[in-house]
């Protein structure tokens, strides 16, 4: 099975560039689709209300529930105070599993992080170049999973690529994603350094085409196997702590051994 494990889909509402205006899925739908992606992770695009927005998530996935896996946005700072309860609400009545975080509206918080270790759920969470705090959440949370999109930055920050790199390497807990990386040879440090069993294909759909996105894991030269794992099993093998019913929302014949 082929997932991609980074795509905005529905509508943002602060109008101020594509990533907080509009997210449509058909048109990534047919892409991923000829490039013969399988399921698809997908969160909000940046929205001032994310538990509306995630709630317009769970209507995407119900849409199309053999197809997308949902992930909850959240504003570290906005729903403090909150954060358990919506993702208690996205797991249990939408059967999400994961949780996203973006450093470009707030740092991840104890809070946050102690909510994915309650639900047992991945952090997606785009540290914008700054991976300093991985450094102090990977191993005060060894028990929650991180993964750092973009190699840690979207803006082509070669510094940043070579710290998530060395992160992935030394800590158990921190992978990465591919998803917008321009330097190729910082997806081949990643999975040389970190191994491919701490590298996911994304494509940060659907601004980016994921079959571009998609041709650079298959430029990498892997074995079937190693290119499985970074194509779908790592992430599988994620999911499959998180409390909901996976076998609702990937399959049980998917599911990895842990």
């Amino acid at each position: 099975m082929l997932i991609d494990c980074h795509c905005h889909a529905g509508k943002g509402d602060l109008l101020t560039g594509p990533w907080d205006t509009d997210a449509p899925v058909e048109l990534y739908l047919k892409r991923a689709r000829a490039a013969g992606i399988d399921k698809t992770v997908i969160f909000s695009p940046f929205h001032s209300n994310y538990e509306q927005a995630n709630a317009n998530t769970a209507r995407i996935v119900a849409r199309y529930p053999d197809r997308f896996i949902g992930f909850a946005f959240i504003h570290p700072r906005r729903d403090r105070g909150y954060i358990h309860a919506m993702i208690e609400k996205a797991v249990n009545q939408w059967g999400f599993c994961g949780i996203k975080v973006h450093g470009h509206e707030a740092p991840a918080t104890r809070e946050v992080c102690e909510v994915a270790r309650r639900f047992r759920l991945p952090l997606l969470y785009d540290v914008a170049g700054k991976t300093d705090i991985i450094e102090l959440l990977a191993p005060q949370y060894p028990d929650v999973n991180f993964i750092l999109p973009h190699l840690g930055s979207f803006a082509d920050d070669w510094r940043a690529h070579v710290r998530v790199i060395d992160q992935i390497a030394r800590f158990p807990n921190v992978y990465t994603d591919t998803s917008g990386v321009r330097r190729f040879d910082y997806i081949v440090q990643a999975v040389k350094r970190g191994g491919v069993h701490k590298v996911l294909f994304g494509s940060d759909g659907p601004w980016l085409h994921p079959g571009l996105e998609l041709h650079k894991i298959r430029l990498l030269g892997l074995s079937r196997q190693q290119e499985a794992l970074i194509l779908g099993k790592n992430l599988l093998r994620l999911l499959q702590g998180a409390q909901i019913p996976l076998r609702s929302r990937i399959g049980a014949e998917n599911t990895v051994p842990l």
